[in-house]
């Protein structure tokens, strides 16, 4: 019982090393990336996993394997540590200090159609504080990139729940036509006009009750889509449809000027939001208030 009480508590660089172990999937590669030699390594996790009661990895012959403990202690580790970080970047981006930095975290179709303006004007007039950028492909895994504390922003349609969040815009769906079509040009169309036609699918649709909210609003409509093309992500989709594989329904900032797009009748329409894990510091707080002022919901 004495050796537990002379034991150092579990530290932050601790954890730090474990989740690199972790996220390297080697005790070598980790050692490089922390810039420590491997026994040194080797012996901070030891001490880890001897406060916390227990083995947190398992050493295979090639890579680690988290054990039951390290599944559970994995999360919490990752939250601290970013935690901490998040800390040191609020800071010395407060200061405008040269190396301040504020991480973003988007899905793709909104950090490709909606980040770059705002993040031009932020760059101006914050040249010393960079701005990190990261993208997911679903809201999902956005959501749980953000439960992770991975970065200090998120932008997207989630949030429920976070200690911060604000509405930055609202997001209109349009739909993308193939070249000629007789609807191009014109006003906005009823869903049903779209029947018959192949659609291009992006697997970054949103779902309503476990199922892509356009096969629902289409069975309203009185048909089903018929699929022609899958992607991955909502430009890929965009480009699909303008070249002339099918109609595509997306976020109108997801279009390029030019293409082709007419908006729904009824429109469809839901809020952008941008929130945080923590209260908005004073420059997340700014960044904030450029995507609000550069968001626009008409293609």
């Amino acid at each position: 019982m004495q050796d537990v009480y002379e034991e150092a508590p579990v530290s932050l660089r601790q954890m730090e090393y474990f989740v690199t172990v972790v996220d390297a999937d080697s005790f070598t590669r980790a050692a490089e990336q922390l810039h420590v030699t491997q026994p040194a390594l080797s012996h901070q996790i030891r001490a880890l996993e001897r406060h916390v009661g227990g083995p947190l990895l398992e050493r295979l012959p090639r890579g680690v394997r988290l054990t039951a403990m390290g599944r559970a202690f994995l999360p919490h580790a990752e939250l601290a540590v970013r935690s901490a970080a998040q800390a040191q970047r609020a800071a010395r981006a407060a200061a405008g200090a040269e190396g301040g930095e504020i991480h973003v975290a988007a899905v793709h179709s909104v950090a490709a159609g909606l980040l770059a303006p705002a993040f031009a004007r932020w760059r101006r007039a914050h040249p010393g504080v960079r701005l990190v950028l990261r993208e997911y492909a679903r809201d999902e895994d956005l959501d749980d990139a953000m439960e992770r504390g991975v970065a200090d922003l998120a932008v997207g349609h989630g949030g429920d729940g976070a200690a911060a969040r604000a509405v930055i815009g609202e997001e209109e769906v349009v739909v993308v036509l193939p070249p000629g079509d007789p609807l191009a040009g014109g006003g906005p169309v009823p869903l049903a006009a779209l029947a018959g036609r192949d659609w291009v699918r992006c697997a970054m649709e949103p779902v309503v009750g476990g199922r892509p909210f356009i096969d629902l609003a289409c069975e309203r409509a009185g048909f089903v889509p018929r699929g022609a093309v899958r992607t991955e992500h909502t430009t890929t989709a965009v480009a699909m449809a303008a070249a002339g594989a099918g109609v595509a329904a997306v976020p109108s900032y997801a279009v390029p000027p030019g293409t082709p797009a007419v908006p729904l009748t009824p429109p469809w329409r839901r809020p952008l939001h941008a929130w945080g894990r923590t209260a908005f510091p004073a420059p997340v707080a700014g960044l904030v208030s450029q995507l609000a002022g550069g968001t626009t919901a008409a293609p």
